[in-house]
């Protein structure tokens, strides 16, 4: 009767440990599952975090050479040869002034100049060979003033232009065509009897008759 006993004592304790045995695994298995033994180990030790530091070695530039050292020889010259010519001083006791007066020459008068202003020679064209005739027509008249310029021999150098106008473009061409066929039959001004270049502003003017 004490072995029975003894034998469902041993049985109960056998069984208890057995089944604690069974929950620490389950446990176990259930923390693996949600991950509490994860952030239990993360918590208790903390992941090692390694960084690396690179050593830069510097290179020290090595000192420039110094400077060379150029010594110069002594140059010997030798003692110039100097001869001092000094004037010999006059013992006096006279004093002398000596004014030199300034003459200052008479201004020369400039001698007149005798000009004389640009004519017009015999056979110089009439206004009426050089009257359009679509103005004639329209009985236009008027006076054009014209610019000419010409050299020592009379003939025109430059194109005629227009200094005043009469008012009608065709009266303008007409008195710029004349002044042009008169190259040639111009007097050109003179100074002092001699022929010289020069520019004249004249009328030329178209009337009907």
């Amino acid at each position: 009767m004490a072995a029975l006993v003894h034998d469902s004592q041993f049985f109960t304790r056998r069984g208890a440990v057995l089944v604690a045995i069974i929950a620490l695994h389950v446990f176990i298995a259930w923390m693996l599952a949600t991950g509490l033994a994860r952030r239990a180990i993360e918590v208790l030790a903390p992941p090692i975090q390694t960084t690396i530091v690179e050593e830069t070695k510097k290179e020290e530039a090595p000192p420039p050479p110094p400077p060379p050292q150029f010594e110069r020889p002594p140059v010997e010259l030798p003692p110039p040869d100097v001869t001092i010519n000094m004037p010999a001083e006059e013992s006096t006791t006279a004093i002398r002034v000596t004014n030199t007066p300034v003459v200052k020459a008479p201004p020369v008068a400039a001698a007149p100049t005798r000009r004389t202003a640009i004519g017009f020679a015999k056979g110089f064209p009439n206004s009426d060979e050089f009257y359009p005739d679509a103005s004639r027509r329209l009985e236009e008249q008027g006076v054009v003033t014209v610019h000419v310029c010409i050299d020592p021999s009379g003939k025109v150098t430059e194109e005629p232009t227009v200094a005043k106008s009469s008012g009608s473009n065709r009266l303008d061409g007409g008195a710029v065509k004349l002044a042009k066929a008169g190259s040639g039959k111009y007097v050109a001004a003179t100074e002092d009897g001699k022929s010289v270049p020069g520019c004249i502003n004249y009328n030329v003017k178209f009337q009907l008759r």
